[in-house]
């Protein structure tokens, strides 16, 4: 067994698929280490790293749902793009700090197809968590012109686009009038995960009504594939793109910061079978 390994942290933890990405890649490199998940309760996250801190074999840990935020006051530095975002997925140790990176933003960029009109017009993003900022980051690297943000909370919406300078409008998921007009449509909470509440059906409807098969709909939720969103996408005709895309493009950059080598994407198609087996 080896002694150095990595993780990923949240709770739930169960769904993740973190560790046979990081598996596979460990073994086609022939690198001594492993990769595992844990689960860490939100109370339990000052003793996790205060644990962590002290294990000399600890390489870091990927942070998912719904420890983005919350790991901000527990580590000492954080890159460019985490303190941009507000928000934390990698976490990992250089000398004798914790730094805190996202490479979340990366991973969605990488995710998403060309796009005929760049920047785009108007994008619709669910949710206003960890993810949402990634998102939202990449949309002003994206320069979209609009965002339509659809929340439960409409202040912290406010805050969010006022925070990141974007231009736009927030709808609840109630009322989410627009989606339909949008060029892009992600997802990012955990509404249709498996254990999770459903999408929305009124939301489900707006995809129903969009006219341009060009629009892209991208969900993170990657438990189940094939989620009930991106199933009404694909009957509508429209462009999907599902959450292994975004999980395997984040991974790769971390796994990076964990082990000193690149993740070998050449073999990608073999990691998505083995994914998705």
């Amino acid at each position: 067994m080896p002694l150095t390994f990595a993780e990923v942290i949240g709770d739930p933890i169960a769904h993740s698929k973190s560790p046979l990405i990081h598996g596979f890649w460990l073994q086609r490199l022939g690198l001594d280490g492993s990769y595992r998940a844990t689960r860490v309760a939100a109370p339990q996250l000052p003793d996790y790293f205060k644990e962590r801190r002290a294990n000399p074999n600890w390489r870091g840990c990927n942070v998912t749902v719904p420890h983005k935020e919350a790991v901000l006051p527990l580590i000492d530095d954080l890159t460019a793009m985490a303190r941009t975002v507000g928000a934390v997925n990698t976490v990992f140790p250089r000398e004798a700090a914790l730094v805190g990176a996202n490479t979340d933003v990366e991973g969605i960029v990488h995710a998403l197809p060309p796009f005929e009109a760049s920047p785009l017009s108007r994008a619709c993003l669910i949710g206003s968590g960890g993810a949402a900022r990634a998102a939202l980051a990449a949309f002003k690297l994206q320069r979209v012109a609009e965002v339509l943000l659809v929340v439960r909370n409409v202040e912290k919406g406010e805050r969010l686009l006022a925070e990141f300078g974007l231009h736009g409008r927030i709808e609840t998921i109630e009322a989410a009038a627009g989606i339909d007009a949008a060029q892009l449509i992600v997802n990012a909470t955990t509404l249709g995960m498996r254990g999770h509440d459903s999408m929305p059906a009124n939301l489900l409807d707006h995809i129903r009504s969009v006219e341009d098969r060009q629009t892209v709909v991208f969900d993170m939720v990657y438990a189940p594939l094939e989620t009930e969103l991106l199933r009404v996408a694909r009957e509508r005709g429209l462009r999907v793109v599902d959450g292994l895309s975004m999980l395997v493009g984040q991974a790769a950059i971390a796994f990076e910061l964990f082990y000193g080598a690149p993740a070998p994407r050449r073999d990608d198609a073999a990691l998505r079978a083995l994914l998705t087996s």
